[in-house]
């Protein structure tokens, strides 16, 4: 029997953090732009010449799911999407892109909306 918390980490749906700006380049590639705020930031950007804000730039994988993050898609349903656009270019996919979208949420670029019921 199954238990009734029980979560499936793929049902998750992935949106893009809205504190977090970001672009696209020409060649595709997302480019996450991470603004420094607070107190220990400013002495760091005025002592150390730390920049206010850092680019990101994630790889053409990296690009690819970023892009495919609407508020609908599942996790397993970018998976999918993925494995059509890249392949075996992308196997191991499933432990890559989960761990992929746990570090994105580490560093709080994206949240998650309900599980689809």
């Amino acid at each position: 029997m199954k238990n009734k918390n029980s979560e499936n980490y793929l049902d998750y749906i992935p949106i893009c953090a809205p504190d977090h700006e970001f672009t696209v380049r020409k060649d595709g590639i997302v480019v996450i732009h991470q603004e420094h705020k607070g107190f220990y930031n400013k002495i760091a950007q005025k002592i150390y010449k730390r920049p206010k804000v850092s680019n990101i730039n994630l790889d053409e994988f990296g690009s690819f799911v970023w892009k495919q993050m609407d508020g609908k898609r599942t996790i397993y349903e970018i998976s999918l999407l993925v494995k059509e656009q890249f392949g075996e270019e992308a196997e191991p996919l499933i432990p890559r892109l989960t761990e992929f979208f746990r570090i994105l949420f580490k560093n709080q670029f994206i949240g998650y909306v309900k599980e689809k019921k």
